[in-house]
């Protein structure tokens, strides 16, 4: 195990639930984080820019009262994600109001910026960047990031297009620090494998939209259940940027999932014409042919925590016989 955080220590299993734009909420990441898990949002899912005063005000209020209560088993901390691209007109607000309630982790995503890196040390937060690739990963370090995130093909939403074998090889070969894993994980079993592959923690976001906190139409959750692999499709289309999308939704939308037209990068635009296209064109990773039923974010945790430690424990017996 790499050099891990001291705030990030305490996990009941080694996950950080990603965060999943309009999808994610208070509520969501509230329960994550009481079932043992980082939970995660992304700041531009409060609209107005002021809402995210009052939910920040909301997790840290009742995490506090949680852990009061619960002094044995306390919550997991929770990350909030910045879009640092330039098209992003808040950030520099809502990294004043991350600094305000001392957000423990705060997750970077479309590029690497030295000031936030700075900003979040201030208060004593540590910054973990998500990368599609080795070069990627190098900058973000360079600029400061406490730790990385390995996208790797078939994450939901934007995801990369390298094998997680590749690019969590190609990270370990120089950085020992903190490092996640994105792409199709669903169950414990993936979960033990990211770690055996060099990980320290599964970063997974589909699965948690099939959950009765998520922020999600109920035809959403229920595509979630009902579809598998086949049923994703990379485009570029709906935001500039590469992600996997549910392919029900684009036909929904009047357009054919087989024959999408590639979008101009440079139109890439997280304001409102992005929201809108998040909320028609559903964003799902490849993971979810495992996903069969909507559940409490705490059930699922539950789930995912005795699958891994079965997992754990048919591993040790194998590695007895093949020693």
């Amino acid at each position: 195990m790499s050099n891990i955080p001291s705030v990030m220590k305490s996990l009941r299993i080694p996950v950080i639930g990603s965060p999943m734009f309009i999808i994610s909420n208070p509520k969501l990441v509230i329960e994550q984080c009481k079932a043992g898990i980082v939970g995660s949002m992304p700041a531009l899912n409060a609209r107005p820019a002021s809402q995210l005063d009052e939910w920040l005000a909301e997790i840290t209020e009742t995490l506090a009262d949680y852990n009061a209560k619960n002094p044995d088993r306390p919550a997991a901390p929770f990350a909030i994600n910045q879009i640092v691209h330039k098209s992003n007109d808040r950030l520099e607000h809502d990294m004043e109001l991350c600094a305000k309630y001392k957000v423990p982790i705060i997750i970077t995503s479309l590029g690497a910026r030295e000031d936030v890196n700075v900003a979040a040390h201030s208060y004593g937060g540590i910054v973990l960047h998500d990368v599609i690739n080795n070069k990627f990963a190098h900058k973000a370090i360079e600029k400061g990031a406490d730790g990385l995130i390995a996208v790797a093909s078939g994450a939901g939403g934007h995801a990369g297009s390298k094998s997680p074998f590749a690019l969590v090889q190609e990270i370990r070969q120089w950085f020992d620090g903190p490092l996640a894993l994105a792409g199709s994980i669903a169950n414990g079993n993936s979960i033990l494998a990211a770690q055996a592959m060099g990980a320290d923690f599964a970063y997974i976001g589909t699965p948690f939209i099939a959950t009765h906190e998520a922020r999600a139409a109920e035809e959403y959750k229920q595509a979630i259940v009902e579809s598998t692999s086949d049923d994703i499709i990379l485009s570029n289309l709906f935001t500039g940027v590469h992600g996997n999308y549910l392919a029900p939704s684009i036909r929904a939308a009047g357009l054919d999932p087989e024959n999408l037209p590639e979008s101009d990068p440079s139109k890439m635009n997280f304001g409102d014409g992005s929201a809108k296209a998040w909320k028609d064109i559903w964003g799902a990773g490849q993971g979810i042919g495992v996903i069969n039923e909507v559940r409490s974010a705490g059930e699922f945790v539950d789930k995912l925590h005795q699958e891994y430690i079965e997992a754990r424990n048919s591993l040790l017996k194998a590695s007895q016989v093949f020693a």
